[in-house]
């Protein structure tokens, strides 16, 4: 079973019914035997959910995912199929992103989930990385945050073991991906300073020059077992075991400066969501460090510019929680400007029983560093110290307690802005707005049992949904 004990320091929280691992306990124990990093064990047929502890509900929605990244999407809805609720998708859609859309959701990076649960008040989970904190580095890398903070929410809110949810982005990872648009398209971005990185070529290169293309096979075996190694030895392996030295080791040929005790100290945190009531309509947003929520927030409520209430708030000097609330009951927003900020992706998912996730990540920079840490193929985020802090924008909006609208939105500079719009139209029950380079990915809801996804036109994603109908 996963070694849940000593992997992160966190309060006691009700937890659901987890599902026990499918998992054979002499698999379990290969965990002491290698680090599992030049090639991936994947084992073929074995299912990450019991259909004998828990199962979908009988009639109405299933849930929905939404998400940048058609694949990322389809593994997140396939865990609500299997019976897992909106925690459970969120961890695994954020997972398998890791593996799909690595330009902006890898393993190196960081982000924060808005979580709400009916009849209850809505947290932010934020798992930034940290610095690299050793000298020498030439391209100055990030702490791995994501997998902390997905492990925390997931312990918090989910039903199914954390390393069960492993396993369909290990199996991305060993039997390859279909390279998406998304993805093709932020290769091409950066394709002369990617290739110049010989592990990064060894990946996503295709000849000397050129790399994978749209409708491309890709197969990550290092990545695989990379995600094996965690699977089998726990999340803390990558923070305080022998995974964190590997990781370490190989960021720091990779010029990332990181050492173990900046692994160690890369924690996430958990707090109160920014809230706001206009029209009967509850809304919740996420809180700082994410200030893209209270810039959101400021947009929903007053119709301020999200972009410049982060500035000010950013150049105010304030972190808290308490004072962010303030600035929004206040209405203080601000005129300040933000220079170009990194790039993020973004998903939504929310659960027949109510229960809605919104996440956005983000590595710092498009493929981070532009370097992948060695034999565990993750592209390495870049530091936080180098780049300015990414736009982290989330909205769940509820009805006394329906659900209304689960909101997050990529672009940069303008996807708070682009949440806060969105929001406002969710409240007022009009379409949601396609304008600038926010780009939103929503579910918007009539009833928890009536719900539908939502994707920009102008992107690539997916949003997939299904409902069982009881009488077929």
């Amino acid at each position: 079973m996963a070694h849940r004990q000593h992997q992160i320091s966190t309060p006691d929280a009700p937890q659901g019914r987890r599902v026990p691992s499918r998992f054979p306990a002499s698999l379990m124990a290969t965990a002491a035997s290698g680090l599992l990093l030049g090639a991936c064990s994947w084992i073929p047929g074995v299912h990450f959910l019991s259909g004998n502890e828990t199962s979908a509900p009988a009639g109405g929605s299933i849930g929905t995912v939404v998400a940048d990244e058609p694949q990322a999407a389809l593994v997140g809805h396939d865990v609500l199929a299997r019976g897992g609720n909106a925690a459970d998708a969120a961890t695994a859609t954020a997972l398998a992103l890791g593996v799909t859309l690595p330009s902006r959701a890898s393993f190196g990076g960081g982000g924060a989930c808005l979580v709400s649960r009916p009849g209850e008040p809505a947290q932010a989970i934020t798992f930034l990385p940290r610095p690299g904190t050793s000298k020498g580095g030439d391209r100055p890398a990030g702490t791995a945050a994501e997998f902390r903070g997905l492990y925390l929410m997931q312990l918090h809110y989910g039903t199914v073991d954390f390393n069960d949810l492993i396993a369909p982005a290990l199996n991305l990872a060993s039997t390859g991906i279909t390279v998406s648009r998304t993805l093709a398209a932020d290769l091409a971005a950066v394709r002369p300073a990617l290739m110049a990185d010989d592990n990064a070529r060894a990946i996503f290169g295709r000849g000397e020059t050129s790399t994978v293309a749209a409708g491309d096979s890709l197969a990550q075996p290092r990545l695989a077992g990379f995600l094996e190694r965690i699977r089998v030895a726990g999340v803390g392996d990558l923070y305080n075991g022998a995974l964190a030295d590997v990781y370490v080791t190989a960021a720091q040929k990779a010029g990332g400066g990181l050492n173990d005790e900046d692994m160690r100290q890369t924690l996430p945190a958990q707090t109160a969501a920014l809230t706001a009531r206009q029209g009967g309509v509850d809304a919740s947003f996420l809180a700082p460090p994410a200030d893209g929520g209270l810039g959101a927030a400021l947009r929903y409520t007053t119709g301020a510019s999200a972009q410049g209430t982060v500035a000010a708030w950013r150049a105010s000097g304030n972190t808290t929680l308490a004072a962010a609330q303030a600035a929004l009951d206040n209405g203080r927003s601000g005129n300040g400007t933000l220079p170009a900020l990194p790039a993020s992706t973004s998903f939504v998912v929310s659960d027949h029983s109510g229960m809605a996730v919104a996440c956005a990540l983000s590595e710092n920079n498009l493929f981070g560093t532009g370097r992948v840490a060695g034999s565990t193929g993750v592209v390495l985020g870049a530091s936080p110290a180098r780049t300015p802090q990414p736009l982290l924008a989330a909205a769940i909006l509820r009805d006394q307690r329906n659900l209304r609208a689960v909101i997050a939105a990529s672009g940069q500079n303008e996807a708070a802005d682009a949440v806060g719009d969105a929001a406002r139209a969710a409240a007022h029950e009009t379409p949601i707005p396609h304008e600038g380079a926010g780009r939103i990915n929503a579910i918007l809801c009539q009833g928890n049992n009536s719900c539908r996804g939502s994707t920009d036109p102008r992107a690539a994603g997916l949003a997939a949904g299904t409902t069982n109908d009881s009488r077929n």
